[in-house]
């Protein structure tokens, strides 16, 4: 499915249901008391559906739980196709990653059921939503069978119902960074303030571990590139993302992509272009921009390039700095050694910005910036000309990445 389809049916249908699930557990707490809030979890799960990058910035969420709850086995619910990134940080054991896949309706329904089966038999007594005020991920809580359930909560805010089935609700703040916001969904567990929210501050959340990856997959990657693309071969490798995904407004201009990585050509730098195989035709353009205006340089598209996560994990071992708009790859750059560039505009990077001091994010804060925010679902009100991005300049941006390749190497933490 579709973005659009999955708002419509978070809508139309979730708010309803939402509703009758919201009835149904105030007719329930009538015969049944309230979950003791000093009483030890026996199983936990988070539910992060949607959002590669996030399950990033929700690692230190992850660590706390386990040193706060050692005795309840921690789960996980999330799209099927998300499911590597987490696996590969080794946060919980796989077997109890839990998946949903969203390629159609029918795998959609076939596939909650399974894991809803597998929660329940798993006796998980707390439910964690980090979503973003999406109904099915609420509903999601309440079919889990856990007693407790955390999640966003709108309280004096107008819009972005979920229901009242939410028995431990936390105000969304636009003002704190969203890892620091998964924190306190966890320390909502057993939180008796009102809000659940109101907890003394803990400081910044900690940056992720480097995820450690079998040599032979780094030397794999550096062996294809090497016959695939024997043009780059000594030359420091500067990866870009110029996709947007599945949010178009959020890519920088093609033409200031071309204008950097021309001046990363001529200061002697490989450029890769990186992405899904959907982003291969704009890869393509870029490349071909970049060709017409320095015939030889040393620009690949590499889009479609790396068969998994892991993979394009090795090839940021292999590069020395990332540019990338604001999404997934400048996430998964922080579980690496890379130098990385991040691109924010219709989102914020007070929100977003990845969470190792490797990385510099450029922001114009323009005064209709952010725009995609948890109160819209994602949808933009901008009417295409992203102006918070068309005014980062391509002379800034190369300035920092040159700062950037100057700087000693990382070694892997």
């Amino acid at each position: 499915m579709n973005i659009n389809q999955q708002r419509w049916i978070d809508r139309w249908v979730g708010i309803p249901l939402c509703a009758a699930v919201s009835g149904f557990d105030a007719l329930m707490r009538r015969f049944r008391p309230a979950p003791a809030r000093d009483a030890a979890p026996r199983a936990i799960v988070v539910i992060l559906l949607s959002e590669m990058g996030s399950l990033v910035l929700a690692n230190d969420m992850f660590a706390r739980l386990k040193a706060r709850y050692p005795n309840a086995p921690l789960h996980a619910l999330l799209f099927r196709k998300n499911r590597e990134i987490l696996d590969l940080m080794r946060v919980m054991d796989p077997a109890n990653v839990h998946t949903v896949d969203d390629r159609s309706l029918p795998a959609l329904l076939s596939s909650l059921w399974s894991a809803i089966k597998a929660l329940r038999a798993a006796q998980v007594d707390v439910a964690i939503d980090c979503e973003l005020f999406s109904r099915i991920s609420s509903l999601l809580s309440y079919a889990s069978g856990a007693g407790v359930r955390v999640g966003f909560h709108r309280h004096t805010q107008e819009g972005l119902y979920r229901g009242s089935h939410i028995n431990r609700p936390v105000p969304y703040n636009h003002y704190h960074h969203i890892s620091a916001q998964f924190l306190t969904l966890a320390r909502a567990i057993d939180s008796t303030a009102v809000p659940t929210s109101k907890l003394p501050v803990l400081g910044i959340p900690k940056p992720p571990p480097h995820v450690q990856l079998e040599a032979s997959l780094i030397e794999g990657i550096r062996s294809r590139l090497a016959q695939d693309f024997p043009s780059i071969s000594a030359k420091p490798l500067v990866l870009v993302y110029p996709g947007g995904g599945l949010l178009p407004i959020r890519a920088w201009p093609l033409a200031s992509y071309t204008t950097l990585c021309e001046g990363l050509v001529s200061d002697g730098c490989a450029v890769a272009v990186i992405g899904l195989k959907d982003d291969q035709a704009l890869a393509r353009q870029l490349v071909a921009d970049v060709k017409m205006g320095i015939p030889s340089s040393p620009v690949i598209d590499l889009t479609g390039y790396t068969r998994s996560i892991s993979e394009l994990l090795a090839l940021f071992h292999l590069a020395r700095l990332l540019v990338t708009n604001d999404g997934g790859p400048g996430q998964f750059a922080a579980l690496t050694p890379i130098w990385t560039l991040m691109l924010f505009g219709p989102e914020t990077p007070g929100l977003y910005a990845p969470l190792t001091p490797q990385c510099h994010s450029f922001y114009s804060q323009w005064p209709c910036s952010p725009c995609l925010t948890a109160y819209n679902h994602r949808t933009s009100y901008c009417d295409g000309d992203n102006q918070c991005l068309k005014v980062i300049q391509p002379g800034a941006v190369l300035a920092k990445a040159r700062e950037c390749l100057a700087a000693p190497a990382m070694a892997s933490a």
